[in-house]
């Protein structure tokens, strides 16, 4: 290969990168939502000139795929843990995967509003408290940011639970906080169904050989385990919430009995 060809080369492939705005156009996000995956790291870093970063083929079609599996239901986190486990080469084949296995998994469709909407929906609140919200909340996957005040919610009953309990008069910022905590514990629940399936079903499937005609059998488990996950979580939550709400009852009244004598004359 001459010198020549190897310019001519290099040239071809800077004509197909793109600015940050560009690439953004490109995959249909803002450039606020790449440069938050470019620092969870799910984009990897540009082509640098000077001050400016060149993203090319290989960005979009990451962009394209961070976006797929969001569609598909899975968390930055899940999704970022696909990614860093997930040679490039097989980035389309497990697509296809999740898109196949995880269907029975897909979430309410996204849906798009406004910050004073949502305002509205919390009872009537300043929007400038939702507003100072929701780069937390784009970093939960709750929602993205759009141009102006617009928003893409991504997991619209998640939110529509966190704006009804702004409406009960919970403060916003903490009430995001303990969703913090609240989404940790569910991933450490789902860590352990994820691990009888890989355990049990998904192993004695490997053993097996993999049999093609075994995938409709593992799909069907996948698409049960879900209401099954959730029917024990809720109903082991219902028992431990009364029980707490109870004890904090109690107290509650033995604090004031003991404020106002015990109510004996």
């Amino acid at each position: 290969m001459t010198s020549d060809t190897v310019a001519r080369q290099g040239v071809d492939a800077e004509a197909n990168e793109l600015t940050v705005d560009q690439l953004a156009a490109r995959v249909g996000m803002t450039v606020r939502n790449v440069r938050a995956y470019a620092a969870r790291g799910l984009l990897p870093p540009p082509r640098l000139i000077g001050r400016t970063g060149w993203y090319g083929p290989a960005h979009i079609a990451r962009l394209t795929l961070v976006r797929e599996m969001l569609a598909q239901g899975l968390t930055l986190a899940a999704v970022q843990k696909a990614i860093e486990n997930e040679p490039a080469a097989g980035s389309v084949q497990a697509l296809a995967l999740h898109r196949a296995i995880l269907a029975p998994w897909r979430p309410e469709a996204p849906q798009e509003t406004d910050v004073a909407t949502l305002a509205a929906r919390a009872g009537g609140i300043d929007p400038g408290l939702i507003d100072g919200l929701t780069e937390e909340l784009a970093r939960l996957g709750v929602l993205e940011r759009l141009e102006g005040d617009r928003l893409r919610v991504l997991a619209p009953a998640l939110l529509d639970a966190g704006l009804r309990g702004i409406a009960l008069g919970l403060p916003p910022a903490p009430l995001v906080a303990a969703q913090l905590r609240i989404v940790e514990l569910m991933e450490q629940a789902a860590d352990i169904y994820v691990e009888l399936f890989r355990s049990t079903v998904w192993q004695e499937f490997l053993d097996a050989g993999a049999p093609e005609q075994g995938w409709a059998a593992i799909q069907e488990v996948i698409a049960s385990l879900q209401p099954v996950a959730m029917q024990a979580v809720l109903a082991g939550f219902r028992e431990v919430m009364a029980a707490a709400v109870a004890n904090e009852v109690d107290s509650y009244i033995a604090d004031y009995e003991t404020r106002h004598g015990g109510g004996s004359g």
